[in-house]
């Protein structure tokens, strides 16, 4: 599969002092508010409450901020994540020793075709260059057996925002729209909106897609 130089230049950008400065922001956050980080587990309990996975895989799994709830509600041996930087992978295994987290790029998911039940990202296919978004939601939908959910920021069109002092970082869009224009097999059936302040989210605007049967 090829690589773009804007999708070799952010992986570097992630799994170096960059990503390692926000793995530790990250960290010294949950660490000071062990109590405002449960806030996900409720959104995840209605997730997994709706579409019964049996195994779930999250794309930028960091430090594990979402799969140590999923983990609760569905068991660790059954949750797996990758992400480009080593420490984040590290610390969340652990938090996570059987869960399967490993070292890939979310262009090149390490996973057989249908693996999972469901796949999501939060806050990572606004990290990705715009140009590697359709083979990022090929991989996302390929590893996928019935579901796909995505949580970003979301704008009408693609728009980039300036994200600590770095161009091309970070950028809004409606995620949603583009799956289902790059997929059109899959059918939206659900969606909503975690605003800032409610608990640990910061205006993320959710869908979640379900793939035919077969």
């Amino acid at each position: 599969m090829g690589e773009s130089e804007d999708a070799k230049r952010l992986e570097e950008l992630w799994a170096g002092e960059f990503g390692d400065d926000y793995v530790a922001r990250n960290d010294e956050y949950a660490a000071r508010n062990a109590e405002l980080q449960r806030g996900r587990l409720p959104f995840w309990q209605a997730r997994v409450e709706a579409l019964q996975p049996a195994n779930v895989l999250e794309i930028g799994c960091n430090v594990g901020g979402n799969l140590r709830w999923i983990a609760e509600l569905v068991g660790a041996e059954h949750v797996a994540g990758i992400d480009v930087n080593e420490g984040a992978l590290q610390t969340a295994r652990e938090h996570l020793p059987a869960a399967d987290l490993r070292r890939a790029p979310a262009r090149a998911l390490p996973f057989a075709d249908a693996s999972f039940d469901l796949v999501f990202t939060t806050g990572v296919l606004i990290h990705q260059p715009p140009s590697e978004l359709p083979t990022v939601m090929d991989e996302i939908v390929r590893v996928s057996r019935r579901h796909v959910l995505c949580g970003e920021y979301q704008a009408p069109d693609i728009e980039e925002v300036p994200y600590r002092g770095q161009e091309g970082a970070l950028y809004r869009a409606d995620y949603g729209r583009m799956y289902q224009e790059r997929h059109p097999e899959l059918t939206l059936i659900d969606q909503g909106f975690l605003p800032k302040g409610d608990g640990p989210w910061d205006d993320l605007t959710w869908w979640v897609f379900e793939k035919p049967a077969g």
